[in-house]
């Protein structure tokens, strides 16, 4: 085994150990370290053969960190990013709590009362939005309809 090999695989083992990462990622993250593209695929195979990567994993833990905060629409986002496959996204985000009681308790933890005016009612609609949650259930939130 060549010692750069060894490193890189030192240095995966390492980043994987503090938390999930996608593959992706982690190739992005190795890719100044391994001397050719070819040698650091075949550590990310690995890797992944050996279940010590999966971006499965990743997904769910991002999602199960994150959710309790941000809505469906910027996870999708943050994993697309993180190079994670749409069909992996969704199966991530189906195991996730329901949108509507996160966008519920997130507005219920900021701001907590109805809107008096259009101008609070379109301050709280644009945090939730930021968050990352659908208009849908914003207007929802917002107007106090999820109480029904």
């Amino acid at each position: 085994m060549a010692p750069t090999e060894r490193s890189l695989r030192e240095r995966a083992v390492a980043l994987l150990a503090r938390r999930e990462h996608s593959r992706s990622e982690l190739a992005r993250k190795l890719a100044p370290h391994a001397e050719s593209r070819e040698e650091l695929d075949r550590l990310l195979d690995e890797l992944a053969a050996r279940k010590l990567l999966s971006d499965d994993r990743y997904a769910e833990m991002r999602v199960t960190v994150r959710a309790g905060r941000y809505g469906n629409q910027r996870l999708r986002q943050e994993l697309a990013t993180a190079g994670v496959d749409d069909a992996t996204i969704a199966t991530a985000l189906a195991q996730a709590d329901d949108e509507s009681s996160r966008a519920k308790s997130v507005w219920q933890k900021k701001f907590g009362t109805p809107a008096a005016d259009a101008a609070e009612r379109a301050k709280q609609m644009r945090f939730l939005a930021q968050r990352g949650f659908s208009m849908e259930i914003i207007r929802r939130v917002v107007r106090g309809l999820d109480d029904e």
